[in-house]
């Protein structure tokens, strides 16, 4: 499993965010992880990533135990996360955004920077080719010296997606990557994360709402509910589940002929 999540705890002074969770993302899958607003995800998805410290319980990358460690460690192992609002260097091009993910580069040495500049040429130009390889898979030709803080929500989803292709990365957490984006774009993207999936074997695991996203792109889904997994399965385990349709109040769920939802 690339990761496997051991009976994992979280509170927050006294709410229970996450109770007794236990769940394994299999490598070479896209994984969909739903469920109502308060359910518990993206606590779930802090935990994974580093952001925060589980009560109890433990969690395996690849199998190795990376519990409570932090973000950038993570990073270095080929975990990585993106986040429901884009985090971008909005001043820098959407070419330059990219070229400043590779870590450890010599030109952020002082000493490097006088004494190694055939080096830190040599390097900045491999990682600009690398950077225009990215911006070619995602078809963002026509926006690459355009500054990120200048870009639509979907393009800035676009670019984080772009920012995890710049290094070797394990397993990707995408965090609603489909909010504020429109259906077209949406749909651009999910053919980039398939695409990154089937041809370089990117591992995925995401946080969404839009259900017809989740049915296009994630097999399997796992489904929480007050900070508990509810069940885990295919897109039909998942709408023929009564704990699933319970735990959404509110939802129309068509039956016989006709598709069932939750919005």
């Amino acid at each position: 499993y690339m990761i496997s999540v051991d009976h994992i705890y979280k509170s927050f002074g006294g709410v229970k965010a996450i109770h007794d969770v236990s769940f394994t993302i299999e490598t070479g899958t896209i994984t969909g992880l739903i469920g109502a607003n308060g359910a518990g995800k993206t606590t779930m998805f802090n935990v994974i990533a580093g952001l925060h410290q589980p009560d109890h319980g433990c969690v395996l990358l690849d199998g190795e135990d990376v519990t409570g460690l932090p973000p950038y460690a993570l990073f270095y192992k080929g975990l990585l996360r993106t986040f429901q609002i884009a985090h971008e260097f909005s001043s820098m091009s959407v070419l330059e955004n990219l070229m400043m993910v590779p870590a450890n580069q010599q030109g952020e040495n002082l000493i490097n920077s006088w004494f190694k500049r055939k080096e830190i040429f040599l390097e900045e130009q491999k990682i600009k080719e690398k950077a225009l390889d990215v911006i070619d898979f995602l078809n963002l030709k026509h926006i690459k010296h355009e500054k990120a803080g200048n870009l639509s929500g979907g393009q800035k989803k676009l670019l984080e997606l772009g920012r995890t292709m710049m290094v070797d990365a394990k397993i990707v957490l995408l965090d609603e990557v489909g909010a504020g984006v429109n259906k077209t774009l949406l749909n651009h993207i999910g053919d980039a994360i398939i695409r990154l999936n089937k041809e370089l074997h990117y591992t995925f695991c995401m946080i969404e709402h839009d259900m017809d996203f989740i049915k296009r792109l994630c097999d399997p889904i796992i489904v929480m509910g007050q900070g508990s997994i509810i069940c885990q399965g295919n897109m039909d385990d998942i709408m023929n589940n009564n704990d699933v349709i319970e735990s959404y109040l509110g939802t129309s769920i068509h039956c016989h002929d006709k598709e069932k939802s939750i919005p």
